[in-house]
């Protein structure tokens, strides 16, 4: 008699059905969230990597010492990398949220041991990333969100007269993802250092393909006043899902990222990371991929991503009504329509981001915000180069297909609201998702661009509450008897 209750191939069979519906992840299709190295041999050899390290616990690298021989030359590579010292320690998260989370939290309690009372304050660009929203949040901090130009930048004077006793942590990118902006960091770091505050450089997405980048000026642990830097694995390392790298400059200082007690009658807890249990698969397979490549496979896949890059760049400066924003720094680039022409030439980014998706690419659609006004984003990749004819067929023929369109007008959509006296239960939210077109379900409209317009106008709290309910619904489970 089988123990099984379904047969393992009937099983993988409906996994492999499941996925037929999710965005192609290889190939270059889709211009966010994934990292395709095209190279079809390393994702086979991270496969094998993870699989070997399956059944291991990373909690406890004094029981399972594969744990901390990967984790030691994964640091060692990155940390070379990014000019860090022997001063320089660090650890491996589960990816660039925890990273950021632990930068956060170690930057706070650094200054309450030194003396630091009240709440802190965490310093930062408005086009710094959503993570440390979070990490605020988590860890008790004030955000202090330092406003940049239209184009994304933000301004030295602004940040330094931010500084101050109660200032925890400033933090700054390397590049910001919005705006692929490359934050003004020496300077930055020199200020803070003279008044003994801790710098982050979030590095998250440029920290394994900016040191390969030419002609950019030192933003890493080769500048002063540097504290601590994130590089994620899953991105230009080509890791799978999640494995990042948090650099500390400093012992002790890196210690106080770590929680430990033995304050129970179970094992010692110590704890570098958020989490205890942690799988050791993708810390296995960015070890794999680190030994594979080496620093010349690196510069390949980034020299093939920068060709890429020069080539999208030239392709959106001929496509009238449509302009990159600011000056991106590395394979990420944000586009705007170009208010230099007239409104009939215009070309609306979020219009066109529906256009090319019609067209066989993904771009992700960025709400406007301050004073970044709408935007899409693409992030390249190596494989960009292999598909690169059809996706710029694909950029100008969307820009054609919706040029002189304007921006969609979603007050009247907000006009259809019900009058909003409290906090919204969940009921309430799924209504108004409802009003807006949007599924109860958490289905999502054909055209992306309308659900963007009731973002960039209606509240923030309640846009969050919204998207909240959306994407809660999303995963739950149907009523008892019904199928979804």
């Amino acid at each position: 008699m089988s123990t099984f209750a379904e047969e393992p191939a009937i099983i993988l069979e409906q996994l492999r059905a499941l996925r037929e519906h999710d965005a192609p992840t290889h190939g270059g299709r889709v211009l966010s969230y994934v990292y395709d190295p095209g190279l079809a041999e390393l994702d086979d050899l991270a496969a094998d990597a993870t699989r070997l390290m399956q059944p291991v616990n990373g909690l406890d690298p004094t029981t399972f010492g594969s744990v901390a021989a990967l984790e030691r030359d994964v640091i060692a590579f990155v940390r070379d990398l990014l000019h860090g010292d022997a001063d320089v320690v660090g650890t491996v998260t589960t990816g660039g949220t925890e990273s950021c989370l632990l930068a956060v939290k170690t930057a706070r309690d650094a200054w309450v041991a030194a003396g630091g009372t009240g709440t802190p304050r965490l310093v930062m660009p408005a086009t710094a990333h959503a993570a440390f929203h979070k990490a605020a949040h988590y860890f008790g901090l004030t955000l202090d969100l330092v406003p940049v130009s239209s184009e994304g930048v933000v301004a030295v004077g602004d940040l330094e007269a931010r500084l101050g006793a109660e200032v925890a942590l400033v933090v700054v990118s390397a590049p910001s993802y919005p705006v692929a902006g490359l934050d003004p960091i020496a300077p930055v770091a020199a200020l803070a250092a003279a008044r003994g505050i801790d710098v982050h450089v979030d590095a998250c997405i440029g920290g394994l393909v900016l040191p390969f980048w030419p002609d950019l000026p030192a933003w890493d642990f080769a500048v002063p006043g540097v504290t601590s830097v994130s590089a994620d694995l899953h991105k230009y390392g080509y890791a799978p899902k999640g494995a990042s790298v948090l650099l500390q400059r400093g012992r002790d200082r890196q210690r106080l990222q770590y929680f430990a007690t033995t304050r129970w009658p179970g094992y010692p807890v110590v704890n570098p990371t958020i989490l205890g249990s942690r799988s050791a698969g993708p810390l296995a397979a960015a070890w794999a991929i680190t030994r594979a490549l080496g620093l010349p496979g690196f510069q390949a896949l980034v020299d093939s991503t920068r060709r890429s890059t020069d080539a999208v760049l030239d392709a959106i400066a001929g496509i009238e009504g449509l302009r990159v924003l600011g000056d991106p720094v590395g394979p990420l680039l944000a586009v705007a329509a170009d208010p230099a022409v007239p409104a009939a030439a215009r070309v609306d980014p979020h219009h066109w981001a529906d256009a090319v998706r019609g067209l066989g690419f993904t771009l992700q659609l960025q709400p406007a915000n301050g004073a970044i006004g709408s935007t899409t984003h693409l992030t390249i990749t190596p494989v960009t180069e292999r598909v690169l004819p059809d996706l710029l067929a694909a950029l100008a023929a969307g820009a054609d297909a919706v040029r002189g369109v304007p921006h969609v007008d979603a007050t009247a959509l907000l006009g259809q609201l019900p009058p909003l006296t409290g906090p919204l239960d969940s009921d309430t939210a799924a209504m108004i998702l409802a009003g807006f077109g949007i599924g109860a379900e958490g289905a999502l409209p054909d055209a992306l661009a309308p659900l963007l317009a009731i973002i960039e106008i209606t509240p923030p709290a309640l846009a969050e509450r919204l998207l909240t309910e959306l994407l809660a619904r999303l995963v739950e489970p149907a009523p008892a008897g019904q199928q979804r």
